[in-house]
């Protein structure tokens, strides 16, 4: 199906609202890049647009809930603004299918998640017969990196290296709508992540529902690791990181190949969602406590430094408190940098919403608000060693909500610890460029030390002298500034956004990526 063209109204415009996890975020970049390639502009901030796209996520008890809200909040706003079109995609529509339409049918498409290239067709006859499209596939018809894209981020990017996932977790309802794993060629994946890097991007982030699983169509495994040991070949990627890997399929090749290849980042998220083994059993998860625990113990022998982050469900069916004290356990002895916790709610479609056990609602909630209250502490305990430490932070755009009333900038750590550190001095020279911001644009890629501006995709170096429980300040004068390509990128997509009808940069293959950096999972449905 071709792509539809509506280039000759081009004020039409358009708004995606993404929920979920970063596959949808990813996914989204693609919705962007289909419309605006077909003709579309994105709406201004606060605007009504005419084509609002909901990516949806299954994953939590009440996902439908909140999308029929949101969809009875339009239904107003649609009836007042002639011509507005309403799509709903994602896991939410691959599962519910024809429900959508039935409960709000002033929707106009329902795509799934197997069909994102559909949506500008979808739109353009969902106009012409006026009535509302459903097309929902059933297997992969092209893998979502051949789309186009409108990558949020100058400097860091998602770059999916799977899609699916062979797993049968019984709380997971993920494999039944993203379908089995299908993996790319490596040479494909590498091609994106140099592309990207010649457009300026310093850090990737490879992805997949199970992305240490890479390989398993050829039988190789310990191709994830090779591909990482690549990753580390080209030239100007400064970061990589990858995202979330499964216990079951983690191998020591991986963990020599990341303490080995330089560009390799120190940090690892791993799910654990229970610390007991009868829950492991139930949750069908092919790991135990033990497995998981002297995975950590190998990582943190080859690389001390690393930062390790995980997920975890509490209230599982069947939990009892002794199955939950040995949550508590791993999470003494593992010292995660952080956790993502969950309390348990139902998956409809999922073995585990039919479980007997289901655990009361206030039992949930106090183990939850227990097991936050360690991980905290941890947090902070381990947060604080870093506190001395001189390290290279990556700045980064809207990460430091405060920022403009603290005068100061945020960014990630190596270890992707988010620190926020004063804005370094700067020495203008008469004629300067400044933006409103105070980030100066000035061109220059090898620029680097005191008296910069520090813009996005920079690197500076601080001093660690103040932690918290979720982040790290330094609040000292800013050692250095590293000016890099990355920020000289971030500058030229200011300018060309602030340039009359500019909608953004707009990538075709081979250009394509991501935001940075990796923003957490809402709903937690990583593997």
């Amino acid at each position: 199906m071709g792509t539809a063209d509506i280039s000759a109204d081009t004020s039409k415009t358009y708004d995606i609202r993404t929920y979920g996890c970063q596959m949808n975020v990813h996914d989204s970049e693609r919705l962007s890049g289909l419309l605006e390639d077909a003709g579309y502009v994105r709406a201004a901030e606060g605007g009504e647009a005419d084509v609002v796209v909901f990516n949806t996520c299954a994953v939590r008890e009440n996902a439908d809930n909140r999308l029929y809200g949101n969809l009875g909040r339009l239904a107003s706003v649609k009836a007042q603004h002639p011509g507005m079109q309403i799509a709903v995609g994602g896991c939410l529509a691959q599962k519910d299918r024809e429900t959508i339409v039935r409960k709000a049918p002033w929707v106009d498409v329902v795509f799934g998640t197997h069909n994102i290239g559909h949506l500008p067709a979808l739109l353009e006859r969902a106009r012409v017969q006026e009535e509302a499209q459903v097309e929902i596939l059933e297997s992969l018809e092209v893998f979502p990196s051949t789309l186009p894209t409108r990558r949020e981020s100058a400097y860091a990017a998602w770059v999916s290296i799977s899609v699916g996932c062979n797993n049968t977790c019984t709380f997971c309802i993920v494999p039944a709508l993203r379908g089995k794993e299908k993996d790319r060629r490596s040479g494909d994946i590498l091609g994106e992540v140099a592309a990207l890097v010649n457009e300026g991007v310093v850090e990737v982030t490879l992805l997949g529902q199970n992305v240490n699983a890479y390989g398993s169509d050829i039988g190789d495994r310990q191709a994830f690791g090779k591909l990482l040991r690549a990753c580390g070949e080209i030239e100007g990627l400064e970061r990589v990181r990858f995202t979330s890997p499964h216990p079951k399929d983690f191998t020591d090749d991986v963990i020599a190949a990341m303490a080995e290849t330089p560009n390799v980042m120190h940090q690892l998220h791993m799910p654990l969602q229970s610390g007991s083994d009868e829950v492991l059993r139930a949750m069908r998860r092919s790991y135990r406590q033990e497995r998981y625990l002297g995975i950590i113990e190998r990582v943190r022998a080859a690389m001390p430094d690393a930062a390790i982050t995980t997920d975890i469900i509490v209230g599982f069916p069947g939990e009892t408190e002794e199955d939950f004290e040995q949550t508590l356990e791993v999470v003494r002895r593992a010292r995660f940098a952080q956790a993502f916790t969950f309390q348990y709610s139902k998956r409809p479609g999922t073995p585990a919403a039919e479980m007997e056990n289901q655990i009361p609602k206030e039992v949930v909630q106090a183990r939850y608000e227990r097991l936050v209250e360690l991980q905290e502490q941890i947090s902070w305990e381990e947060n604080k060693k870093q506190v001395g430490r001189t390290i290279e932070v990556l700045v980064a755009e809207g990460e430091g909500r405060k920022d403009g009333a603290t005068a100061r900038l945020s960014g990630r750590a190596p270890d992707n610890r988010l620190v926020h550190f004063t804005r370094p001095e700067e020495s203008v020279s008469p004629g300067t460029a400044q933006s409103g911001t105070g980030l100066a644009a000035r061109p220059g890629t090898a620029q680097s030390g005191t008296g910069l501006a520090a813009r996005p995709g920079d690197m500076v170096t601080v001093e660690i002298t103040y932690a918290a429980p979720h982040h790290l300040l330094a609040e000292g004068p800013t050692l250095g500034v590293r000016r890099t390509r990355a920020g000289d990128a971030w500058e030229r997509r200011q300018a060309e956004a602030s340039a009359p009808k500019q909608a953004g940069v707009m990538l075709g293959l081979p250009k394509i990526g991501v935001p940075a950096p990796l923003p957490a999972a809402e709903s937690g449905c990583a593997c």
